[in-house]
């Protein structure tokens, strides 16, 4: 049987080609088995899951856990809001304390980046990175690229434009890593202010007018602003961000091709995207949500045949 060539998913920028694609050859089987009238299958029986989540979530905490439960896995989950760490207990001893319950898996969310990298070198169970900070969340990343390849066929050579905050946005980091990774070509789209200075160095190109942006992708992915990031004023208003970066339909049906657009969740409709953009026939934004069942459930498969 193929393996993946870690035994952690900390990041995308750790994988290479070959763990994608077995990736999402292991979510096609996992697909067809949501879709069945029985959607359990015993895989994991054996196997204890930690969901630790020291930031709030709501589509990415029941994602897991559903994908867990699909496998059988036994899920114990864990809210930092309500446990010792408000007392002072440390990320280590936390887990430690978790892992002595002889779990096998931990999936966590933290809002420091490079958390998960620390916590791999430190305990002995498979780390699951479920979003560090600003840094990476591999999994969405992945159920993104899953999705174009299932919409468009495949990924390689396929133009995405990234569009919003992307400075902030663990999901934009991601999303390049995996999308350069398999031939895709990337642009960014947003206020100057928030794109990284040194985004051109991860081999995409910049482009600040959005109908150009949308003119010259086949997919638009339009992130959210992550307003518990902004620290500080990043453009003058919402409604002048909306004007110039934000997706309707006229906006949509104007240009001189048919795109698909994205979206990670959750949405700020009206903002990023309107609601007549997000429930059209080009948004493939709920097959991302039942995407990101299967590929949470071929990563967790695949991590935990490592562990035995």
């Amino acid at each position: 049987m193929a393996e993946l060539s870690v035994k952690h998913l900390l990041g995308i920028k750790y994988l290479n080609e070959k763990d994608i694609q077995l990736i999402f050859d292991t979510a096609d089987h996992f697909k067809e088995v949501i879709n069945r009238s029985i959607k359990k299958v015993p895989s994991l029986r054996d196997i204890t899951i930690a969901n630790i989540f020291f930031e709030n979530s709501t589509r990415t905490k029941l994602s897991f856990e559903l994908a867990e439960k699909r496998l059988s896995a036994d899920v114990i989950n864990f809210s930092a809001g309500q446990s010792s760490v408000k007392k002072g207990e440390t990320l280590i001893d936390t887990v430690n304390n978790i892992l002595s319950m002889k779990v096998d898996m931990v999936v966590m969310r933290h809002p420091n980046p490079g958390s998960g990298i620390f916590l791999a070198k430190h305990v002995n169970a498979s780390i699951v990175n479920a979003g560090d900070g600003a840094h990476e969340h591999p999994t969405q990343a992945l159920l993104d690229s899953y999705s174009i390849r299932e919409k468009l066929g495949d990924v390689a050579g396929k133009k995405v434009v990234i569009v919003g905050d992307i400075l902030h946005s663990r999901v934009a980091l991601s999303n390049i890593f995996a999308l350069k990774l398999q031939g895709a070509k990337v642009k960014v789209c947003g206020p100057k202010t928030l794109l990284p200075k040194y985004i051109e160095s991860l081999g995409v190109e910049v482009e600040t007018d959005l109908r150009k942006a949308l003119n010259w992708c086949d997919v638009a992915n339009m992130l959210r602003i992550q307003n518990e990031r902004l620290d500080i004023s990043y453009f003058p208003t919402t409604r002048e961000y909306t004007q110039q970066f934000g997706v309707n339909k006229t906006l949509l049906n104007s240009l001189d091709k048919e795109i698909v657009i994205m979206h990670p969740g959750p949405i700020n409709r009206g903002v990023e995207i309107t609601s007549d953009v997000a429930d059209s026939k080009q948004s493939i934004i709920l097959n991302q949500v039942e995407n990101g069942v299967a590929i949470r459930m071929a990563v967790i498969y695949l991590l935990a045949s490592k562990i035995k």
